[in-house]
């Protein structure tokens, strides 16, 4: 009975371990679909560069697939991108709500906002491939790729050079650069004012 019975928990332990393997591929996998840098899929999945590079080159060089592209170098990391136009600002404060609404962050009532993961894990990884994935859906003529949106989330949650401003019209929040004139108008708004047509604002950040 003893024998059955640590077998049986060496199974179970086994079965734990390669469940948390296939997940970390899995969660690689959808972040090479997404083009994310080799270092961005490190930080999430824990794999190595080297299993990362042979995944891709299985999944997708190898196989054929020409369409995902194999970005190098660094993360960006400027947030000018997200505050250089109406419409980048209104897409990056969409991601930002769906940070929010995947509890990636969360926003106090002073608009400060708040990392929810001490650091990127495999289940942080699938949150925001699902924000990103729903920030898609939503804006069919995405201006962020995943990389932008990555660093979109290191940034607002540090409350220095992005932070979240509240529109004098709507009281919606937005995005705003720390160091730039605001004139406290969300990008919803300018949008409307200067197209003159009203258009849906973006999610609710909460």
């Amino acid at each position: 009975m003893v024998f059955f019975y640590h077998k049986e928990q060496k199974m179970r332990l086994t079965d734990d371990r390669y469940a948390g393997e296939r997940s970390q591929f899995e969660l690689a996998l959808r972040m090479i679909r997404h083009e994310a840098r080799t270092r961005t899929i490190r930080e999430c999945t824990g794999l190595s560069d080297d299993r990362i590079r042979k995944l891709y080159a299985r999944y997708f060089r190898d196989s054929g697939r020409t369409d995902i592209k194999r970005r190098r170098g660094k993360s960006p990391r400027q947030v000018q991108r997200y505050v250089k136009s109406p419409v980048n600002q209104l897409q990056a404060t969409t991601l930002v709500a769906l940070y929010c609404a995947g509890f990636l962050i969360r926003i106090d009532r002073g608009n400060r906002v708040h990392p929810c993961w001490p650091r990127p894990d495999v289940e942080f990884g699938h949150r925001l491939c699902r924000a990103f994935e729903t920030y898609l859906l939503l804006h069919g003529d995405a201006k962020l790729n995943f990389e932008w949106a990555w660093n979109l989330l290191q940034c607002i949650s540090y409350n220095d050079e992005l932070y979240l401003a509240v529109c004098d019209s709507c009281d919606a929040r937005y995005v705003q650069d720390a160091y730039a004139l605001d004139n406290r108008t969300c990008p919803t708004c300018e949008i409307s004012t200067t197209s003159g047509t009203l258009i849906p604002h973006a999610p609710v950040v909460q």
